[in-house]
């Protein structure tokens, strides 16, 4: 019944097609007035039109009816069919009113797997991360870009709190979905809040395969994200091994299009270090490559004794497909978060406004302070400490 809450509403819209569908029908087949379009009864082109228009809206917004009648079929090899303009207006009604919710059954139909945004967006909002941007977006692309992937796609985020790990991931859902982390195609599992006691591990194994399978039983394509990942139980890492691994199918579902995030701490600090040393060599940031990079973070995972984690089938079995380091960010990069907060509740500012903000914020090592140590986390709540 929901789908037909916005019906009168869309009926407005598709009203110019519908009643003058008759007179754009017959125009160019008429012979004489009242003469019918070849095949038809008199009176029926415009209603015909009429109806193949509707046919074809619900085939974009429900999947109904997206397979021609035969009769219909022969009517259109002789030249009956939509015309374009009609076309188009369609496809902008039926993106409007997908806007609003949900078209079809599953929800696959809500995808919008908007690459181009993603990279603006990566290149505008995402600030001292070139290596995130770069190993994201290919990642990203390429497995979008292949009809038949042979496994899940696979991202560990590592790197300080604040650094934009959650950003991002929340950047993906919005491009790859129209609502976002609201679509019913992405779950987020955050783990002292989904999975807090140790004791219920096998509680938490059941209700978590029965969520991934229920999930892509929904959409083909769907988004898994684990915040917090050192502090989940590795039993629980276990159990999502065989929806990343390589198989066609588990009971029949084929996971091979679903996409898992894991975000986690650990690693942070080898990556610190190793943008300090690069800082104290007068070397740029910029100039750090993903192969060194990563090298030393598989490194710092494997000796990790936090979590199970970096002890579990998934880093042995290597199903992890990319280690995305998220660099520490610097005074000018928390410079950029500072305006672009401003930015985002369209409010004025100054130079001196942000250097302020910036000087709130706490930078380490002690001796070169040179990185922020919280990242970008808290700006959006200190610049309320400037407002009139």
């Amino acid at each position: 019944m929901a789908r037909w809450a916005g019906l009168p509403l869309l009926l407005c819209c598709l009203g110019p097609l519908l009643c003058g569908a008759a007179g754009r029908s017959r125009a160019p087949r008429e012979a004489e007035p009242g003469a019918a379009a070849p095949g038809l009864p008199p009176g029926r082109a415009g209603s015909d039109l009429s109806g193949q228009y509707w046919r074809y809206l619900a085939c974009r917004l429900w999947r109904e009816g997206c397979e021609q009648p035969q009769e219909e079929g022969s009517r259109q090899s002789q030249g009956w069919s939509l015309p374009l303009v009609g076309q188009d207006y369609l496809e902008i009604l039926s993106s409007w009113y997908c806007s609003f919710g949900k078209c079809c059954e599953t929800g696959d139909c809500r995808i919008a797997n908007n690459i181009t945004g993603l990279e603006m967006d990566l290149s505008k909002r995402l600030h001292g991360q070139h290596l995130a941007k770069d190993v994201i977006l290919r990642a990203m692309q390429g497995f979008l870009e292949t009809t038949q992937p042979e496994k899940a796609l696979a991202l560990s985020f590592h790197g300080w709190s604040g650094t934009g790990k959650n950003f991002v991931a929340r950047m993906i859902a919005d491009h790859l979905y129209r609502d976002g982390l609201k679509s019913e195609c992405v779950k987020v599992f955050i783990s002292l809040f989904h999975f807090p006691h140790p004791k219920y591990v096998d509680l938490y194994k059941v209700q978590l395969k029965k969520q991934i399978s229920e999930t892509v039983q929904l959409c083909k394509q769907s988004l898994f994200i684990f915040d917090e990942t050192e502090k989940l139980h590795s039993g629980l890492l276990d159990a999502i091994k065989p929806y990343v691994d390589h198989y066609d199918s588990i009971n029949e579902v084929d996971y091979r299009r679903s996409i898992f995030l894991f975000l986690s701490n650990i690693g942070g600090n080898i990556i610190n270090q190793v943008t300090l040393d690069f800082w104290r060599a007068g070397r740029a940031r910029e100039e750090i490559t993903m192969e060194y990079l990563e090298q030393h973070l598989c490194m710092e995972l494997l000796e990790s004794t936090d979590g199970g984690f970096a002890h579990g089938h998934l880093l042995e079995e290597n199903l992890i497909d990319f280690f995305v380091p998220f660099l520490p960010l610097e005074n000018h990069h928390v410079k950029l978060c500072v305006r672009d907060a401003f930015l985002a509740r369209s409010l004025p500012y100054t130079e001196e406004v942000l250097d302020e903000v910036v000087r709130m914020m706490v930078f380490l090592p002690k001796e070169e302070k040179l990185f922020s140590a919280q990242g970008c986390k808290s700006v959006a709540h200190r610049i309320n400490y400037f407002l009139p």
